[in-house]
């Protein structure tokens, strides 16, 4: 199956953010934002990490799998955290090579595993995980669904899933629905809402967080960040990329000030588990 050219450019972009992400001032700048040092590209912050590792129900002995899990955060965190055992998956090999070295850096290399794969068609047996996460993955992928589905084919029954993603806000215009399409992430429209793509997958809601005023608050904190640090961030990513970054972040604030864009925490359990909760 061929790779359409805005999947490739995607990967091609996150490649490079991986090798940016190993620089001191782009590593200042994540502490800052996010409360970690991984070299990450989502937006979860270490408060968050820390919900969602309980959510996930972590703790040693349970089997992890993070997809998409580039330079290893917040998986790694999960693992250093709760002291589970870990599998990262993702795509650009120096994303999953920067996180090996973490893990060994860290302490816990004999409790972590990484492969090469796409979300879409994990290498892994049926009930091969106890847990599972990704972080602002899904707005990154065309293919969500069958993303979905790969990620339930993998763990076993009453496994939990918990993961973040960026999306349009509900019942917009089509003016705005495109500004938000816009301003959001490669591939952040998606097809319905994710609570029915991941009951299609075999999932079922258990939470639903609006974590959308917590974004704006890290992009505003990166854009503070980013014009404070604006010479050493240059050096790294060169005027034209620091000018870019500046007016993405700037784009994606607007959008969520509108209230097209918004960004939410889905934790699931497989379908034949515990029943859906209200929140």
């Amino acid at each position: 199956m061929s790779t359409s050219p805005n999947v490739t450019a995607v990967r091609g972009c996150f490649t490079k953010d991986y090798e940016l992400g190993r620089s001191a001032a782009m590593r200042d700048l994540e502490r800052s934002v996010l409360g970690c040092d991984y070299g990450g590209t989502s937006w979860t912050t270490r408060l968050e990490a820390v919900r969602i590792a309980g959510l996930l129900g972590l703790r040693p002995g349970v089997r992890l799998l993070d997809v998409g899990a580039g330079a290893g955060w917040p998986g790694l965190y999960f693992a250093q955290l709760s002291g589970c055992d870990l599998v990262l998956a993702d795509l650009p090999f120096v994303g999953v090579q920067i996180a090996v070295g973490r893990a060994a850096a860290d302490g816990f290399a004999e409790r972590c595993r990484a492969v090469v794969a796409d979300g879409t068609a994990l290498p892994f047996r049926e009930g091969s995980f106890d847990a599972l996460s990704h972080s602002d993955v899904l707005c990154c992928m065309p293919a969500k669904l069958s993303m979905l589905q790969a990620c339930r084919r993998v763990v076993r029954t009453g496994a939990r899933m918990v993961f973040s993603v960026i999306a349009p806000e509900d019942k917009l215009s089509a003016s705005d629905r495109q500004i938000a399409i816009e301003s959001g992430p490669e591939f952040v429209d998606v097809d319905g809402d994710y609570a029915l793509l991941l009951e299609q997958a075999g999932w079922r809601v258990q939470e639903r967080i609006n974590v959308t005023a917590e974004f704006a608050r890290s992009i505003r904190t990166s854009l503070e960040g980013m014009n404070s640090s604006e010479e050493a961030l240059t050096k790294v990513l060169g005027l034209d990329e620091f000018s870019e970054r500046v007016q993405r972040r700037q784009a994606t604030l607007a959008a969520i000030d509108r209230g097209v864009l918004k960004r939410e925490i889905f934790a699931a359990i497989t379908a034949t588990g515990t029943q859906k909760r209200a929140v």
